[in-house]
């Protein structure tokens, strides 16, 4: 019996060394938003109070547009995803990105609430602080979902729609990455609450590109750091758990000329989610890049840019 007793001690403390090494290992609080400006939010960043929150926007180009280019990034990135459409795009038109609640440095709202309702809600006031009424608006997967969303329920202050391997069917994904699936695993959440592991982030940006390759460290860089905003983990968390289903029937009432971009690569929201999106919104444009995967306007800018200049013109 003793020598049992002493055997399931010792499994307990090599298994107590291991958890407690492994905690060690991938040891990544959250670091306060005030450290992660100096970095993410040099200008022409500026933070607008909407509703209490301190979103992050970037507004550039003519302020005598008379219709702004609005662009939403999708679950778990930010506003720099458009950094190349946004580099083009301002030298003649006046373009608009922010950080989501919940995501990049604007970071969780005070109600916890990440549904697809407060999204819309958030990108109307946003639009009325800036003085915006009507506008172009472009989505990329969760930011799709939000996109086609504000243009169904404010049809009247969207001109056109652009959607970027959106969101909005019940989605059977390919591969989900790393990361998405740790978040929303029960049994790992409050254990990732302060722990991030080493290439965890990597490996999960290089899943949703269809060339891994591009993928660079200051990109990796860019995703570990926002991931780690205080409240941006807890947010993530809570969006996964809020996921809105059961509203396909409002994007076959959508009745405004929409362009479709999709990576022919996506795990995530493969390509047949894209024709379905063409066959239901009337007159839709699809465009397919073969090559590329979930994030094709991070991923090539210039090549998914090229079809948004014709769609505008």
């Amino acid at each position: 019996m003793k020598i049992i007793l002493r055997i399931l001690g010792a499994i307990v403390l090599a298994f107590a060394l291991l958890v407690a090494g492994f905690i060690a290992w991938s040891w990544a609080p959250d670091i306060p938003v005030e450290q992660l400006k100096a970095r993410w939010a040099t200008p022409p960043s500026q933070f607008i109070d909407v509703d209490g929150l301190q979103v992050h926007v970037r507004d550039e180009g003519s302020r005598t547009d008379p219709l702004p280019i609005v662009l939403v990034h999708g679950t778990a990135a930010s506003l720099h995803t458009w950094e190349g459409w946004a580099g083009e795009l301002k030298k003649t038109r006046r373009v608009i990105r922010f950080d989501l609640p919940g995501f990049g440095l604007t970071g969780p709202n005070a109600a916890n609430d990440y549904s697809m309702a407060v999204y819309v809600r958030f990108v109307a006031a946003l639009m009325d602080k800036l003085g915006v009424q009507r506008f172009v608006i472009a989505g990329n997967s969760l930011g799709g979902e939000v996109a086609w969303a504000v243009a169904h329920a404010l049809p009247e202050r969207v001109d056109r729609l652009i959607l970027v391997d959106a969101a909005g069917y019940r989605i059977e994904s390919v591969s989900i990455p790393l990361g998405f699936r740790v978040a929303g695993t029960p049994g790992l959440r409050s254990l990732m609450a302060n722990v991030l592991p080493p290439g965890l982030i990597e490996k999960s940006v290089r899943n949703v590109y269809g060339d891994p390759s591009r993928v660079t460290p200051d990109l990796v860089a860019l995703y570990t750091d926002i991931a780690r905003r205080e409240g941006n983990r807890a947010a993530l968390r809570k969006r996964l758990s809020q996921r809105n289903t059961g509203r396909e029937a409002d994007i076959r009432t959508l009745k405004l000329p929409t362009l479709i971009l999709w990576g022919g690569q996506d795990r995530l929201i493969p390509p047949a989610y894209a024709q379905r999106f063409a066959a239901d919104i009337s007159g839709a444009r699809l465009v397919m890049f073969e090559q590329l995967g979930h994030v094709p306007q991070e991923e090539d800018p210039a090549a998914t840019l090229a079809a948004v200049r014709e769609f505008l013109r």
